[in-house]
């Protein structure tokens, strides 16, 4: 039985029964454009699925699950949970042309070592794409998880996985398909934006299209649910279809005050 292979900020963990009870019934392929940790999908285990992200290495590590689990958990138990050695580990991208000789199996084990090794499980980069998440401190962090990452490369084998902006899935969509959007939120103030997954963000202009999308998705018959912040924009965007209010905690907040249950909403086009 798999369960999600990387901590992911913003995860749909503690929301998956509102979400199971929002589903429709009855419906074909089950599409996430933003498979980000995947809860939801590892929680479902679809026979039938195309998971996709806009970040490279993270659908890089699916796909070497998928294709080559051995391999990679031969090479992630090779990792030591030390400062100096994560340090080493995480600079490797510092470097273009050391990072381009990595293969598509040490990057995926660089991947999830750096996610459960790495302070609160964030996933963060700077301007120039480079992860500058700091040492995590944990004592004895699981990144090495033969039975999970076997138990999950025999669910991905049915699985098409694919890397780019989230429109990579238009083309996919037919009639009774269920699309589950999980995007980088609309902030709810200024200072609670953490929609630095990637380097290019995910503003407004990108909310719009997203919208426009799901419209596509309503016109051809297929079912489509989306996770949002509880905010004005999100409402009037999405006015005229079914807007339902889940709370959730806040895992990160800068101020201790700030934690507890925040709104969100689920909406549906059924």
């Amino acid at each position: 039985m798999c369960k999600p292979i990387i901590k992911w900020v913003g995860g749909k963990r503690q929301l998956i029964n509102e979400l199971k009870n929002l589903m429709p019934k009855k419906y074909n392929k089950y599409i996430e454009p933003f498979i980000g940790g995947g809860a939801l999908f590892f929680e479902l285990k679809p026979k039938n699925a195309i998971i996709n992200d806009y970040n490279k290495d993270l659908t890089n590590l699916y796909a070497v699950v998928r294709d080559e689990p051995m391999k990679l958990i031969d090479d992630i138990c090779k990792h030591k949970n030390e400062s100096d050695y994560y340090y080493e580990i995480r600079a490797l991208d510092r470097d273009d042309k050391v990072f381009a000789k990595l293969s598509s199996v040490e990057k995926a084990s660089r991947f999830i070592y750096l996610n459960k090794t790495g302070f609160n499980g964030l996933y963060r980069v700077n301007s120039k794409g480079q992860y500058n998440v700091p040492f995590g401190r944990y004592k004895n962090p699981n990144y090495c998880d033969p039975d999970n990452l076997n138990a999950c490369s025999a669910l991905l084998k049915n699985t098409e996985i694919t890397s780019g902006d989230f429109e990579i899935i238009k083309e996919k969509v037919n009639k009774g398909d269920l699309v589950y959007f999980d995007p980088p939120y609309v902030p709810l103030n200024k200072t609670s934006s953490f929609t630095g997954y990637t380097d290019k963000g995910f503003d407004e202009d990108m909310q719009f299209r997203l919208k426009e999308l799901c419209d596509y998705i309503d016109e051809i018959g297929a079912y489509f649910m989306l996770s949002n912040s509880y905010t004005d924009y999100i409402l009037d965007l999405y006015q005229g279809y079914n807007i339902h209010t889940v709370e959730a905690n806040r895992s990160i907040n800068s101020k201790g005050s700030g934690r507890g249950k925040v709104k969100e909403v689920v909406v549906t086009n059924y």
